[in-house]
């Protein structure tokens, strides 16, 4: 049995940008961005540099033992929801795991609770 439209059906292959009018709606569009989203004469505000993860010596206590914090509790979370699916043997084990990572989470909010605040 013959198809009737070709497999798979033929398409123009001209470029959206060969036509002069497409050209002309891209360039368009993109001064419309431009004078929305950076108003010439306007210089953008100048991004904060976040040293999180580089654990450079101007981190804050706070920020680091709050991170620190976070991070234990998701790992935590993590390791007991893939002991679930495990078998005995291993979800043992990382039961364990969990338990240690509980455990240093304890700690790092002990800390936080014996920091004091400024102001």
């Amino acid at each position: 049995m013959k198809k009737p439209t070709p497999n798979p059906p033929e398409t123009d292959p001209i470029s959206p940008y060969e036509s002069i009018d497409s050209r002309k709606l891209h360039e368009a569009a993109d001064r419309a961005l431009d004078h929305y989203l950076c108003p010439p004469g306007s210089t953008p505000p100048p991004r904060k540099k976040r040293g999180m993860y580089a654990v450079t010596a101007d981190n804050k206590t706070e920020e680091l033992l709050v991170d620190a914090s976070e991070t234990l509790a998701s790992a935590k979370t993590l390791a007991q929801n893939i002991a679930s699916l495990l078998p005995v043997s291993q979800r043992h084990a990382l039961a364990g795991i969990a338990q240690l990572i509980m455990l240093g989470e304890l700690a790092v909010n002990r800390a936080l609770d014996n920091l004091e605040w400024p102001g």
